[in-house]
């Protein structure tokens, strides 16, 4: 089997190649009857790609330890969802499952109304990139990532998979961000496509859905990172500006700016370039995570460390970046339109997509700061969490400051309604103070909380003057999105800079107190499972004043695979306004242990805020017409 899958990745790779130069030559000889060929080569190779997945699925599941892939991520003792799990969980079979999602998108493209809108020389220049994009990858599985690779004799036990992983996010997380990436590669390629073709059809609105659902789903997957990494790792926060972190954020920022620029070319036909240079650059980008997580040229917790990858991978995005930069800047097709003023609709939604970029752009070079500073140093200097935050968070109450306004401004320029503009300027105003007053006196926290009530209030004035908006779904899509983004901003802006947090030592029976709420240790007892050799979990009891607020129970767990490492559990006490989180950091003797408690205020509205996020943009997504003829 293990040669069988390797031959079935082989003879996608092989059939992709042959049919990217077959597209190629046909799309520049116009020789659109090669067209089904191509189509049907789609459907053939790509379900090459499924097969050898499916034998490693098989693998993973009937724990087959003859594969060496299997043998790194599996034991015996392993859940069975995580058995499944593991396909994404290493450094080989996440690269099939990113090519897998890009074959599968690929076959379904081919069905959808919008791709039959296109004229036949744009299909074939779009498969001429698609299916070269493809070849790569499995170029990188063939040669460089081979999950196929054979162990004899067999063991009879796996290593497992790092206990890290083997948490509910692990089920969704991986395969989110592999969706929001491999779902890019189909606009990308139509925006490149499009342009050499001179394509009548407008890419932005056959691409519309592509480009929403990917960036849906790249938000849900950095947002259940988020709460991953809040619930599993045990610092208490949920972003700590880690380099693979950053590289999910990356294209996020990207993607963003282009959902806000196509509005303007599908409005006003302009921006067309700039549409189609950001649609590429956001896959580019996406690739760029896959290269920073798996080269190992920036040191990483959630890295898969050096692999032989990272110069092909290299090589591959800059080739990307030099077809992106002739297509995009030496197209004739691509025409020229003014714009209006910058205070109008258009003019607020270029200037968002500016700080959006320009985010990406400072995300970017502080995570490769280690790489470039060594070019006047021989010692790498890398930049903390403080630089992130003191630069990125002024952007994010500008961000939120812009969408208080935009809606109420023309397209053309003007205000649109002096009442509704007025009730969000007072309630900015009376926010910052109001906030000022009670208490929140750090000037970020102080205008970005402002601002957020704000933007409330903006929507629902919005709503309330325009009838038709209520009963509009790209209307509750659309407002629900920017909803979602500043109840993430409030969360954000309480749950860092006002979290309070301590480590203590403490006897069974003894009581502290932590921001107002008193917390008592219990107890404390031991037992271990077919999975783990050893768990210590504790009872902590929480109270404010005389009420009982909750129990939590963190715990400190040894697995069998893994004896020299000591792994905690987290415990929480939810809340929409404070939440206790709490840590079991050890033991200092039979009596006395240690944890890390703090208070996170408003920290689920994060997560409230992320979900709004990913669920009413489904609202937006529109049914694309079947056309009576495809030439």
């Amino acid at each position: 089997m293990h040669l069988t899958g390797y031959v079935g990745l082989l003879f996608s790779l092989l059939a992709f190649l042959f049919l990217a130069i077959w597209a190629g030559f046909a799309a520049w000889t116009q020789k659109d009857e090669s067209l089904i060929l191509v189509e049907r080569g789609q459907l053939l190779a790509g379900s090459g790609v499924i097969f050898s997945s499916l034998i490693l699925l098989v693998a993973l599941t009937s724990r087959d330890y003859s594969f060496q892939y299997v043998y790194e991520n599996v034991d015996n003792a392993l859940a069975f969802v995580y058995t499944l799990t593991a396909f994404w969980g290493g450094r080989e079979g996440s690269l099939l499952f990113w090519e897998l999602v890009i074959a599968l998108s690929g076959m379904l493209f081919v069905f959808t109304p919008g791709y039959k809108l296109l004229s036949p020389r744009t299909r074939l220049f779009f498969w001429t990139f698609f299916l070269a994009i493809q070849g790569f990858f499995l170029l990188l599985l063939t040669c460089w990532s081979n999950p196929f690779i054979e162990m004899i004799p067999a063991p009879s036990d796996g290593r497992g998979l790092n206990p890290l992983l083997r948490n509910p996010g692990m089920i969704f997380h991986p395969p989110l961000l592999f969706l929001g990436f491999a779902g890019y590669a189909i606009p990308a390629a139509c925006a490149l496509a499009a342009s050499i073709a001179g394509e009548s059809k407008s890419w932005i609105k056959v691409c519309r859905n592509w480009n929403i659902l990917s960036w849906v789903f790249l938000t849900a997957g950095i947002v259940l990172g988020g709460w991953w990494s809040y619930m599993e790792l045990g610092w208490g926060g949920y972003w700590a500006w880690d380099p693979v972190e950053n590289a999910s954020l990356i294209p996020w920022f990207a993607g963003t700016a282009v959902l806000h620029t196509s509005l303007i070319e599908a409005r006003r036909n302009a921006l067309q370039r700039s549409n189609v240079f950001l649609m590429s650059m956001t896959f580019l980008l996406c690739v760029f995570s896959t290269y920073l997580t798996r080269s190992g040229v920036i040191d990483s917790l959630h890295s898969f460390g050096e692999s032989g990858v990272a110069v092909p991978l290299f090589w591959g995005q800059m080739a990307l970046l030099v077809i992106t930069l002739m297509v995009t800047f030496m197209s004739e097709r691509l025409t020229y339109r003014t714009l209006s003023d910058f205070l109008s609709r258009q003019g607020m939604l270029v200037i968002t997509a500016w700080f959006l970029l320009a985010l990406g752009v400072v995300v970017t070079l502080g995570t490769m700061w280690p790489v470039i500073s060594q070019i006047w140093t021989t010692q790498s200097m890398g930049l903390d969490a403080n630089f992130y935050n003191r630069v990125c968070l002024p952007f994010m109450s500008v961000l939120i400051l812009l969408f208080c306004y935009c809606p109420w401004l023309g397209w053309k320029g003007g205000v649109r309604n002096k009442i509704g503009i007025s009730i969000v300027s007072g309630a900015l105003v009376i926010g910052f103070f109001g906030f000022y007053a009670a208490g929140i006196s750090k000037p970020l926290a102080t205008l970005t909380a402002a601002a957020c009530v704000a933007a409330l209030i903006s929507i629902a004035t919005l709503f309330i003057l325009n009838p038709a908006m209520r009963k509009s779904r790209r209307a509750w899509g659309t407002y629900g999105i920017h909803l979602g983004l500043v109840l993430m901003a409030l969360g954000i802006a309480f749950s860092g800079p006002y979290k309070i947090e301590h480590e203590f030592v403490m006897e069974q029976g003894e009581v502290v107190e932590l921001g107002g709420y008193k917390i008592k240790y219990v107890s404390m007892s031991e037992d271990s499972t077919e999975e783990l050799r050893a768990r210590a979990t504790t009872t902590l009891e929480v109270s404010k004043g005389d009420t009982l607020v909750g129990l939590m129970h963190p715990d400190k767990r040894i697995y069998k695979n893994f004896e020299k490492q000591q792994f905690a559990e987290v415990s929480t006490i939810f809340s929409l306004g404070d939440e206790l989180y709490s840590t079991l950091l050890g033991f200092t003797d039979q009596s006395k242990a240690s944890f890390k408690i703090s208070v996170n205020p408003l920290v689920n509205w994060v997560w409230i805020g992320g979900t709004i996020m990913c669920i009413l943009p489904l609202l937006v997504l529109t049914r694309i017409r079947k056309p009576e003829e495809t030439n």
